[in-house]
């Protein structure tokens, strides 16, 4: 039995609904807790979601954007937190946003902590949904690759919860692409190896959820950059080919480009302003510049944003100086 163990306690009498306290006394019994404990777990949730509905604006843009890298107002990346940096000049501008944000399972990625409570993890992940809702024009569209869950200090149903957390910002849901990463585990055991006792299913895939902000179809037509081929086979909604090498790209979650062009070649027309929240190692600044789009990507850690600046500046026609101050591109 695991029980309420803090020393920032206070005891104090309330009434609850009879039909409550069966409830927490299931659960209790159920996982091994104390009444106390279990109660105190569902005020902890029902708090995080009520602090999720006080964020307000303010708090979205309070920081100076440092634009460490320009070329040409067409590809921007910016050394700052999602979270709290300035890009009130992007509000109702950006039309695509492709992005991976932390997985929070534990991964080295230097300035960020990914490996925060689950409740904590839901919710950063409601604050920077509800940025980037803002910045999305009203026909905006964002293609988030997520994991569909993970088993990491508990089986947690990541893909439900983030979903379910992008409604509750406002964002509309499209569809979702499984990406076969054709990463096979070679355990040999999952849970209760060969018995019905527990067994653990494990999932070779991630998925890339479609959503958007106002209506899915663009008020005003562009140009189109995807083939009849391309067409065909992406609207299939799951995408096989292989993630990006960790130790070639230098990133400890690097994306492939292949993921990023499909996203932009199907959901975004050439003249559209694309944006990634966590630019990570600049496969999605890479992917829109080849694809002639214009593309911000924002990131915390000082160390990436050079990753992404050099990967960035390998693949354009002549080098360019890293700026130093900001430009516009809207």
């Amino acid at each position: 039995m695991r029980y309420l163990k803090s020393s920032n306690t206070r005891e104090k009498r309330v009434k609850l609904d009879e039909d409550i306290i069966q409830r927490i006394e299931t659960i209790s019994l159920t996982h091994g807790e104390s009444f106390n404990l279990v109660l105190n777990k569902i005020l902890g949730e029902y708090f995080n979601s009520c602090v999720r509905l006080e964020i307000n604006d303010e708090t979205m843009y309070m920081d100076e954007p440092k634009l460490k890298f320009n070329y040409g107002g067409l590809v921007q990346v910016y050394e700052n937190d999602f979270l709290t940096v300035d890009l009130s000049f992007m509000k109702g501008h950006v039309n695509l946003i492709i992005t991976s944000p932390p997985y929070n399972v534990g991964i080295g990625y230097g300035k960020h902590d990914d490996s925060s409570s689950y409740v904590d993890y839901l919710g950063f992940s409601f604050k920077w949904l509800k940025k980037a809702y803002s910045l999305l024009a009203d026909d905006g569209r964002m293609c988030l690759n997520i994991p569909l869950d993970k088993n990491k200090n508990g089986l947690k149903s990541v893909y439900a919860d983030i979903v379910g957390i992008a409604k509750e910002v406002g964002f509309k849901y499209q569809s979702t692409i499984i990406w076969n990463e054709q990463n096979i585990s070679r355990r040999t055991a999952w849970g209760s190896w060969m018995s019905a006792s527990a067994p653990y299913v494990i999932a070779p895939v991630e998925t890339i959820v479609v959503l958007y902000k106002g209506q899915w179809k663009r008020k005003k037509a562009g140009t189109s950059t995807i083939s009849r081929e391309e067409f065909i086979e992406w609207t299939n909604g799951v995408w096989t080919f292989s993630g990006e090498s960790r130790k070639k790209i230098g990133h400890p979650a690097p994306f492939p480009l292949e993921l990023p062009k499909r996203c932009i070649r199907l959901f975004s027309f050439r003249e559209d302003v694309i944006l990634d929240p966590f630019a990570g190692s600049g496969s999605t600044l890479i992917a829109a510049y080849k694809e002639g789009r214009k593309c911000i990507g924002v990131e915390i850690d000082p160390a990436y944003v050079r990753l992404a600046t050099k990967r960035v500046l390998a693949n354009l026609p002549q080098q360019m100086e890293i700026s130093d101050f900001p430009q516009n591109v809207m």
